[in-house]
């Protein structure tokens, strides 16, 4: 019988080709969209599922509290993980890792720069990385020991085995490859191509170990019946029972949580990439649904078409459900042909959508998870699209659909598809404008003034001994002629990431402790960044001559109070007196949401790792940049010159929110697409219903705009209507997620009328090809009689 059912169904099909493609292609894009959106939703929700023991691994964080606000730190104390073992019960193991960075690797000639991080040997058998060479027991038994990726042994030995060579890291030690491991999968928190001894680093200084120095992060497992809330308990108030005073509040984060949640707000988890997970699939059953919206529409508005089939059949007996049966089979062939075109078009998008997302997206039809979806997604889409159509068409009276009497119930089911129509482009019209308010929103604070000129301006991660001798190597830059200046710093002038509240001034409340940003830079550091020094002097050339003299921004100097000024004294830790010889205009660095945060500028040109260039207005910045790389070259000889644009860096803070707008975007102009086809067909089926009656009005005289505008009219006010419905809800949406960003875009309201405007007009283009195509039919046809 279902056989019966689907050759009918292929029948139908091959006889109303218009109908088939319309009904096809809506879900068939429909189908595309929802099935790219999921693999990307996969893909964020199986995030470090490749570490087995996810579900008991952590990272200490520390909440800290200055004047009332509470933010949180990734970094920790040095002796920590040791501690924590130790001390607190259910505590499995505990490790600590650096931050991620580049290394300069090198195997005679071969000089490569590889990403990887220092970590102490019990992360081995935390993470649980799958060594193809050597094993994790061994691995950090020697000081100078490296463990390398496979993708990084490959640069260096090619296919022949790494285990006991050496590779010199940073031009200075021989470290002996003792393992290799699988290159970690692009879902992973942990990009690295390398790890090394933490003790390597962990002694520089005498801070390391202090419990109040916060430089390394904690990571920790705990046993599998502990209970996490319990260690919480001990581990709050743990770093103020080894340093007296110290009022910082740890907590443990989960593996789990790491990509989703990583957003606090005054110290607690306020969402992250969880919130885009939930919108973007929120999109991808609109857009399903729409799509099958489109099926019911256009399956209902044919049922009197296929009334007088129906009628027929229930005379030979044909029950009920049967019918219902055979128009679900229609249904779900219709669906699943839909779906097959969808995993083509799938296959097709893929690569452009992962450049886009930056990802490595596929679709498996083996996999067991794919193919359940993509056989789960053509049934459901199915019964949902075609239930109702099934249950409409089956319960036409056989008497009344024979005798041409008008079905009593298709008032109802005008209706219906009236209202389904205005969902449709409500759903479109909010779309465009929330794509619209992401855009404003980025631009708005892209143009904010920044302090600072991020044009022509690059930084390199330096190595070896630059800084030892920078003052030549800045005045070999700027004899290429095409470097304005150029300036040392501990962190890149969008991410400098050292506070502490360890300031006293005349004058200050004691009851307010506010966290102070501190940056080490050299004398060129303003000039460079083409800061504006609001009063008082820029350091001397000589950075030993300010080595009691800094510069602060505008922000610190209210703070201060009236003891901000160019001569006032700042204590370090209440002692050691710091004079204000400058104060700067205040620049973002870190959020470009909020204000300029307080900031202190030391000249400590020795240390500083970020080398900052900035190149002359209208130079070629290709061969600029090659001047400024043969002068790095001799001054760093064995370092790669590496830089990037701090332009670029700053576009990349808003890649997410950026990605958003742009995928909104698309997904707004995909829903419009296959709500025209809905409406495509609807107008169709008007035009062809009301055939007879448009003969009529012609042969007494009515005109082809008369025409036009008379059967496009009904469809132009329920797109009216959409915009009724879909404004407020828009408004108050994008009202309440904008209310998450301190410096944001005013909602204007000429946006909501030119989303409105671009909706009519497309519907009215839409309608209009059907409208005039009926008005200029030939009125002597369409009256002719059966």
């Amino acid at each position: 019988m279902i056989g019966n059912y689907i050759k009918t169904t292929v029948r139908g099909l091959m006889k109303n080709r218009a109908y088939s493609f319309l009904n096809i292609a809506g879900l068939a894009i429909g189908v595309a969209c929802a099935s790219v959106i999921f693999l990307w939703v996969q893909d964020e929700l199986t995030f470090n599922h490749n570490f087995v023991k996810r579900d008991n691994l952590y990272t200490v964080r520390e909440n800290q509290t200055y004047d009332g606000k509470t933010s949180t730190f990734r970094a920790t104390p040095g002796p920590m993980a040791a501690a924590l073992k130790a001390d607190i019960p259910g505590v499995k193991n505990a490790a600590r890792m650096g931050g991620d960075h580049d290394m300069v690797f090198a195997l005679g000639e071969k000089v490569i720069n590889e990403n990887g991080t220092y970590a102490d040997a019990e992360i081995f058998p935390m993470l649980k990385l799958s060594f193809v060479k050597g094993e994790e027991a061994n691995a950090f038994q020697e000081l100078h020991s490296v463990v390398i990726s496979t993708t990084m042994a490959k640069k260096f030995f090619g296919s022949a085995n790494p285990i006991g060579k050496a590779l010199k890291m940073d031009n200075e030690h021989d470290f002996t490859i003792t393992g290799v491991f699988t290159d970690l999968p692009k879902n992973s928190t942990f990009q690295i191509h390398w790890l090394a001894p933490l003790k390597n680093i962990d002694h520089v200084q005498p801070w390391q170990q202090d419990w109040g120095a916060n430089w390394t992060r904690t990571y920790v497992e705990l046993e599998p019946t502990a209970d996490v809330n319990a260690v919480n308990k001990k581990l709050a108030n743990y770093i103020g029972t080894k340093k007296e005073g110290n009022k910082t509040v740890c907590f443990l984060f989960g593996m789990n949580d790491w990509n989703l949640r990583d957003k606090f707000i005054d110290g607690k988890m306020s969402g992250g990439r969880i919130e885009y997970v939930r919108l973007f699939s929120v999109i991808a059953c609109i857009i399903l649904i729409i799509a099958c919206i489109n099926f019911m529409n256009l399956s209902t508005a044919r049922s009197e078409k296929r009334a007088k089939e129906v009628g027929v059949r229930k005379v030979m007996g044909a029950a009920k459900g049967k019918l219902v049966a055979q128009f679900i089979v229609e249904a779900v062939v219709m669906a699943f042909i839909a779906v097959i075109v969808a995993v083509f078009l799938v296959y097709t998008v893929l690569p452009s959508f992962n450049t886009m997302v930056q990802k490595e997206l596929f679709i498996d039809l083996l996999k067991p998870i794919h193919l359940f979806y993509l056989l789960s997604i053509g049934l459901v889409t199915g019964l949902l699209a075609g239930s109702y159509p099934a249950f409409y068409l089956s319960s036409f009276n056989p008497i009344t659909v024979l005798k041409n009497i008008k079905l009593p119930s298709a008032a109802g089911a005008g209706f219906i598809r009236q209202s389904l129509v205005v969902i449709q482009f409500s759903v479109s019209i909010i779309l465009i404008i929330g794509t619209v308010i992401i855009y404003q929103q980025i631009q708005h604070v892209k143009n904010r003034q920044l302090g600072y000129q991020k044009d022509n301006l690059v930084y390199i991660d330096t190595k070896g001994k630059l800084t030892d001798h920078f003052a030549a190597v800045n005045n070999e830059l700027k004899q290429t002629g095409v470097v304005a200046d150029a300036s040392l710093s501990e962190y890149p002038i969008l991410q400098i990431w050292s506070n502490t509240d360890n300031f006293s001034w005349d004058g200050k409340d004691v009851s307010k402790n506010p966290l102070i940003t501190i940056e080490s830079v050299s004398p060129q550091f303003v000039s460079t960044m083409n800061m504006k020094l609001l009063t008082g002097r820029d350091f001397y050339a000589n950075a030993k001559l300010d080595s009691s003299n800094v510069i602060i921004n505008e922000a610190f100097a209210k703070q201060m109070g009236k003891a901000g000024h160019v001569g006032g004294i700042i204590r370090d830790g209440g002692s050691k007196p710091y004079q204000i010889a400058g104060i700067i205009k205040d620049f973002l660095y870190n959020d470009m949401y909020v204000s300029g945060a307080p900031l202190m500028l030391f000249s400590r040109p020795q240390n500083n790792n970020i080398l900052t260039i900035r190149f002359k207005q209208g130079v070629n910045l290709t061969e600029a940049l090659a001047k400024a790389g043969e002068v790095y070259k001799r001054a760093n000889p064995g370092y790669p010159f590496e830089y990037k644009f701090v332009d670029a860096d700053f576009d990349e803070l808003f890649k997410t929110e950026a990605l958003t707008g742009k995928l909104s975007g698309i997904f707004a102009s995909l829903a419009i697409v296959i709500s025209c086809l809905g409406l495509f067909g609807l107008a169709a089926y008007t035009a062809e219903r009301r055939i007879k009656e448009i003969g009529i009005r012609k042969v007494l005289g009515a005109s082809v705009a008369g025409l036009t505008g008379l059967l496009s009219l009904d469809f132009l006010k329920l797109v009216a209507v959409s915009c009724l419905i879909a404004f407020p809800v828009a408004w108050y949406a994008i009202n309440n997620w904008l209310q998450s960003y301190q410096y944001r875009v005013t909602v204007q309201w000429w946006v909501f009328a030119a989303a409105g405007i671009a909706a009519i007009v497309i519907a009215l283009a839409t309608v209009s090809f059907q409208a005039v195509k009926a008005a200029l039919s030939n009125p002597v046809k369409s009256m002719r009689s059966e």
